[in-house]
């Protein structure tokens, strides 16, 4: 939806969320390279962006590959036109006959699984519908969160077995290296990569091993896709959250502060100087609660305060937040100078996780190199 363009961020309701669109082509462009230098496929993660709009920048083409954390997002992208999907996210026998419904479209949804309870159940969907939904066994490649140990042979083969007697489809294998997001060192993400990358290969000729088809072994996590050296034996790498970047990936070095796309505008409302405080009208419901920089070796508070321009004053953050506001100060122990920042003055705000601080959100206003709003893309949210 194109803006008119004379449309500054003076002209704007506050709070509102803005996207950098030169950086985000930039970030994209980067991984792209990337990857296609160590000759695998890009599936980009969906689950940032939302948004058709981004979508289109980050996939290969308008049919995809694409990775989604949702049935509603798998629901808008297919109706968008996007033809190849994984559902990353453990499937819940319930949420089958959606996943068909969805198919039923015209789109090639897959989902995840970890484990014969689940396997069970897509086979016995297939059996009831006749429908061969693909699936890809999910691998623990770290102790993160989920997933099959990569050297529990007897777990992916009966898994591997039940789904396709069952009548469903082995589509291969699914990695996540969560524990990546917890390093900050190149050179140990580039380690964490490569412990992935053995993990998947080692799942999948397990698989093989067994008779069993394994054409797809899919890895990624920003991190990892960002330092990795060696993708010998994988077919495709997801990453999403590198496209935007936030506060927490560029304190573990996964992008640089100079990469970061999106930032919340806010509008200066009040001050407490005895206090030394700014107060602006983004609180968390605008910026979202996440705290996770509070984690790392440089506390980020709610959010890094810039100028219009995006230039970060110094020492400037967000201290404190409420639902509707946000307490702007100098953070602790700094001896810069608190900015004069009157009344009605407009504020830009970096935040810690560009995935929670989107979710508060229902569209994006796009800015141009010039700096002005060019457009506004829509955005989705919900499950």
């Amino acid at each position: 939806m194109p803006m008119p363009a004379n449309t500054d961020l003076l002209d704007l309701e506050t709070p509102c969320l803005l996207l950098d669109e030169q950086r985000l082509r930039a970030n994209v462009a980067r991984m792209k390279a990337h990857l296609a230098g160590l000759g695998v496929a890009f599936r980009p993660h969906l689950k940032t962006a939302k948004s058709l709009d981004v979508a289109r920048i980050a996939m290969s083409s308008p049919a995809g590959p694409a990775t989604v954390s949702t049935l509603r997002e798998a629901e808008y992208f297919a109706a968008g036109g996007v033809r190849d999907m994984i559902y990353a996210v453990g499937i819940a026998p319930a949420k089958l006959a959606r996943v068909s419904a969805i198919r039923a479209t015209g789109a090639d949804l897959a989902v995840i699984l970890d484990s014969l309870e689940q396997a069970d159940a897509v086979a016995a969907h297939a059996a009831r519908t006749g429908e061969a939904i693909p699936a890809l066994i999910e691998v623990d490649a770290d102790g993160h969160r989920s997933g099959v140990a990569p050297t529990d042979a007897a777990t992916l083969v009966a898994i591997g077995k039940r789904l396709v007697a069952g009548g469903a489809t082995l589509r291969g294998v699914l990695l996540h290296a969560g524990d990546s997001y917890a390093l900050n060192d190149p050179a140990a993400i580039a380690d964490a990569a490569e412990a992935e990358r053995i993990a998947a290969v080692t799942a999948a000729n397990a698989l093989r091993s067994a008779g069993l088809p394994c054409p797809v072994v899919s890895v990624g996590a920003t991190p990892t896709a960002r330092y990795v050296r060696d993708l010998t034996g994988i077919t495709e790498v997801r990453a999403g959250v590198f496209m935007f970047g936030d506060l927490y990936q560029a304190g573990v070095s996964s992008v640089a502060m100079d990469d970061l796309v999106l930032s919340v505008l806010a509008t200066v409302i009040g001050h407490q100087k005895a206090k030394g405080w700014i107060i602006a009208d983004a609180g968390w419901m605008a910026l979202s609660r996440d705290r996770s920089t509070a984690k790392q070796a440089l506390d980020q508070g709610y959010g890094v305060v810039c100028d219009l321009a995006g230039k970060p004053y110094p020492d400037l953050i967000v201290t404190d937040a409420n639902q509707e506001h946000g307490i702007i100060g100098l953070r602790k122990g700094s001896n810069a100078a608190l900015p004069d920042l009157p009344i009605g003055s407009r504020v830009r705000i970096l935040t810690n996780h560009a995935c929670a601080t989107g979710a508060q959100y229902d569209r994006y206003q796009v800015l141009d190199g010039e700096g002005g709003v060019s457009a506004v893309w829509p955005r989705i949210n919900g499950w």
